[in-house]
């Protein structure tokens, strides 16, 4: 009899158990996609949304038995309405991941909510160093402004420039950017001859650049968001600053191949460091920017693109693990650790910091088939955060 009832009972909870599968993959996987649709970052968005549907369409809307419904919201980059759709994302839809972010505050206001729901947060977009610091479930498939900044700060003194100005937005990355470029510019033996920070909403770069030209560095290193870099090279190439031999040095934001083809001559040979160019030579990167360029009227992808591209290969990854289950904790330990070519090259997400480690390019604008491309041609493999002790 004792017998029988322990076979009953264990009979019902394999039953429970099955149930409870059935109803977790009965039910959608719900991605909260929060990017700036419309305002200065628009961009960003639009690129983040089409590579993350285009992986979607690669790999099929279904992962381990879970239907994956992407939900798109526009924050306009204004943190507090980044927030409020966030509260809503988790509370009414409930969705099991949070994803995008195209700036910095965007990422830190939501930081909180990911904490208290145990909500994974993929940041696709925002740079600052300390971002993964917020919360102990974000997990970031961009890259941060230290990584890039440093190789800039070391090719620099090699190459002719011993005297900087820096010209930086006024917001976390940019600080970064400033930071951990002049540190390793002065280790280095250069000299920086001021430090210049621009307003990030509605900016007017012309007072700063004329600034710049009346100080006469070799260079003048420049950090602004994505989106921003057409502004910075069209002004500086009517105050005829390279004519005066001021070189244009700075992260891979700045010459955006989204917008290159339309800053024209005055960005030919402009160095930057980043970690990635849509001319980046591999296999994996010549089809990603086939397929993305097929499926979005010829639109380049840029950096913000593969950030969205190698956050959702993060997300599916972890699902997969899950065995279709999901659920915070059990997500957030599987993309931990993820190893995986990415069209950037390789990567991998650091299981200690959740931040992505990957190869820093030197690119120079060069003139190919009509057309101006990021042309790398050194790289530093294997970059972690410099930001992180």
């Amino acid at each position: 009899m004792h017998k029988r009832t322990i076979l009953r009972t264990v009979a019902a909870a394999a039953l429970c158990a099955v149930g409870g599968l059935a109803a977790a993959q009965g039910t959608p996987f719900k991605i909260g996609l929060i990017l700036p649709m419309t305002g200065q970052q628009a961009t960003t968005g639009r690129q983040i949304e089409a590579a993350a549907k285009l992986w979607m369409a690669q790999n099929g809307d279904t992962v381990a038995g879970r239907k994956v419904q992407l939900i798109l919201k526009d924050d306009t980059s204004l943190p507090d309405v980044t927030r409020r759709v966030a509260q809503e994302l988790v509370v009414n839809d409930k969705v099991d991941v949070l994803a995008g972010f195209g700036i910095t505050p965007s990422a830190l206001a939501v930081a909180p909510i990911a904490t208290q729901s145990k909500t994974p947060l993929v940041v696709m977009a925002a740079a600052t160093s300390s971002i993964t610091e917020a919360s102990p479930y974000v997990v970031r498939t961009s890259f941060t402004l230290p990584q890039a900044s440093v190789a800039m700060a070391d090719w620099a003194p090699k190459n002719g420039i011993k005297s900087v100005v820096t010209l930086v937005s006024d917001y976390g990355p940019g600080l970064d950017a400033e930071k951990f470029f002049s540190d390793r510019f002065l280790f280095n033996g250069g000299k920086v001859v001021e430090k210049l920070r621009v307003p990030l909403r509605n900016p007017d770069f012309a007072p700063f650049l004329q600034k710049v030209r009346d100080l006469k560095p070799d260079a003048m290193f420049v950090f602004v968001p994505s989106g921003a870099g057409a502004a910075v090279m069209k002004q500086f190439g009517e105050r005829g600053m390279d004519k005066a031999g001021i070189r244009l040095i700075g992260t891979g934001d700045v010459t955006d191949d989204d917008q290159l083809n339309d800053m024209g001559d005055v960005a030919l040979g402009v160095v930057t460091s980043h970690h990635y160019s849509t001319a980046h030579p591999s296999a994996v990167n010549k089809k990603f920017v086939a397929e993305f360029q097929k499926a979005n009227r010829n639109l380049r992808p840029n950096f913000m693109a593969v950030g969205g591209y190698d956050g959702m290969r993060v997300i599916y990854e972890a699902l997969k693990k899950t065995g279709g289950k999901g659920g915070g904790d059990a997500l957030l330990a599987g993309m931990k650790g993820q190893i995986f070519e990415s069209p950037r090259g390789p990567a991998f997400v650091d299981a200690q910091t959740r931040d992505i480690v990957h190869n820093i390019y030197l690119r120079k604008v060069e003139r190919k088939d009509g057309q101006l491309w990021n042309t790398e041609f050194d790289v530093i493999k294997d970059v972690k955060d410099p930001g992180k002790k």
